[in-house]
């Protein structure tokens, strides 16, 4: 019987994470089975504990539960306890260890898939959930010349830069506050882009030569890309690198080998251009 893995989410439908770990399983000769898994809002730990009672060996986590399985993790690796959130979870026994991967694979795609660089840069992330919680640390450790956390709620950002109290290149806001600011890297870490929406922002946040990240993705630009092709951002690019970057990351750990990366992009890629062209 193949070993079994899935990914939890609300909404679930959109995600390639089966298609990438079916392709990552394929090339490194493993045999499991990944499937995605609708949950209620509220019946994250019921749905875990369903999935491991039938066998599950581990499993992915996507919005809006990343905060609840760090809570529900009976320990974390170092970054998944810094970040405060979990997006891959082992399941070994009675032990349930929580990581995050998420920034591993933001990193990975921006600075080699991408060329971005960051040290010495001006970074902005949208929203203060989750997704941020995944990232900030592995982009401070790029040494950037600022990082601003900019969020709905203000105390909720604050909350996020908290956690790194002493960094001094780090500060936290209310998206109004970015007023007559600019960055060279925007990266949206909201989930609004999959309800067709865009982060209140002021315009005029894209420096000139900057990159506009959605970690969201889609066949289209999502509203936030849009948006930044409009206001000058020099390149935009989705999440579709991060989110097969940093499903590498997890796969390593619940397999103990490193897939490549770059032909499960090209084999997403040219399926997303296939649907486009058949419209």
């Amino acid at each position: 019987m193949s070993d079994r893995y899935c990914v939890f989410g609300n909404p679930v439908g959109h995600s390639k994470s089966p298609a990438i770990h079916a392709a990552f399983a394929a090339q490194c000769r493993q045999d499991l089975s990944y499937e995605a898994i609708l949950v209620p809002k509220s019946g994250f730990a019921d749905s875990v504990q369903h999935f491991v009672a039938s066998g599950g060996r581990g499993a992915n986590v996507t919005v809006p539960f990343k905060e609840e399985a760090c809570r529900l993790a009976t320990r974390l690796t170092a970054r998944a306890g810094i970040a405060g959130a979990v997006n891959t979870l082992l399941f070994n026994g009675p032990e349930m260890l929580g990581d995050n991967t998420d920034g591993a694979g933001l990193l990975r795609d921006l600075t080699v898939n991408l060329a971005c660089r960051i040290t010495g840069q001006r970074l902005l992330v949208l929203g203060a959930g989750g997704a941020a919680r995944g990232v900030v640390a592995p982009l401070l450790d790029a040494a950037p010349a600022t990082l601003v956390i900019a969020n709905r709620s203000a105390a909720r950002a604050h909350d996020l830069a908290q956690r790194f109290a002493g960094t001094t290149v780090l500060c936290a806001c209310a998206y109004p506050e970015l007023a007559g600011q600019s960055f060279d890297l925007v990266i949206n870490a909201t989930s609004a882009s999959l309800a067709g929406e865009l982060p209140p922002l002021p315009t005029c946040v894209f420096a000139p030569g900057s990159l506009a990240y959605d970690m969201m993705y889609g066949q289209d630009d999502t509203p936030f890309l849009a948006f930044a092709r409009g206001q000058g951002a020099a390149r935009v690019a989705d999440g579709l690198g991060m989110l097969v970057e940093q499903a590498a990351e997890a796969f390593q750990l619940w397999r103990g080998l490193r897939p490549e990366s770059a032909p499960v992009m090209r084999m997403l890629r040219s399926v997303a251009a296939k649907v486009v062209a058949t419209r």
